[in-house]
């Protein structure tokens, strides 16, 4: 197990105290498992674009998938 630091509203600093408290378990445990159903989510496909708005004129920048932009940089470096 590795030991993080989670920075929170003193709302949310509050809410988990009284949560710790009301059920019994630990705030380390509370947030343990707030993480652990966040991660059993979808994650979203992350999606990159190109940050110059270049000579189109202002149209929408292009959208990139991650494993095109890896596939590129890989072709690029064998010469292609």
């Amino acid at each position: 197990m590795r030991k993080t630091s989670v920075y929170l509203s003193d709302d949310e600093a509050e809410q988990l105290r009284a949560l710790s408290r009301v059920t019994g378990r630990s705030q380390a445990e509370l947030i343990r498992e707030g993480v652990r159903r966040v991660l059993r989510g979808k994650v979203p496909k992350r999606t990159f674009h190109s940050m110059a708005q270049g000579a189109s004129g202002g149209s929408r920048p292009r959208r990139w998938e991650a494993d095109e932009l890896a596939a590129r940089r890989l072709g690029r470096e064998r010469g292609g």
